[in-house]
């Protein structure tokens, strides 16, 4: 998972969408500071969260099985 390609996605969308970090954590219901660490593309995030977050913005995951 390349975790600074889906903050800078996150962030993107977001901002395109005039949603505030705060009103977004909230929304998802998760941490302010989760979210800021994801859009900075630091940590490890749990999948619950980004899905939270994706379905607030109308992203989706998509999941690549390594063989």
């Amino acid at each position: 998972m390349d975790i600074e390609k889906i903050g800078s996605t996150i962030r993107e969308r977001r901002k395109f969408l005039k949603i505030t970090q705060e009103d977004l954590a909230d929304i998802s219901e998760i941490s302010e500071r989760t979210l800021r660490d994801i859009e900075k593309g630091i940590g490890n995030p749990e999948l619950q969260s980004l899905i939270k977050i994706c379905e607030v913005l109308g992203l989706t995951i998509e999941v690549k099985l390594m063989p």
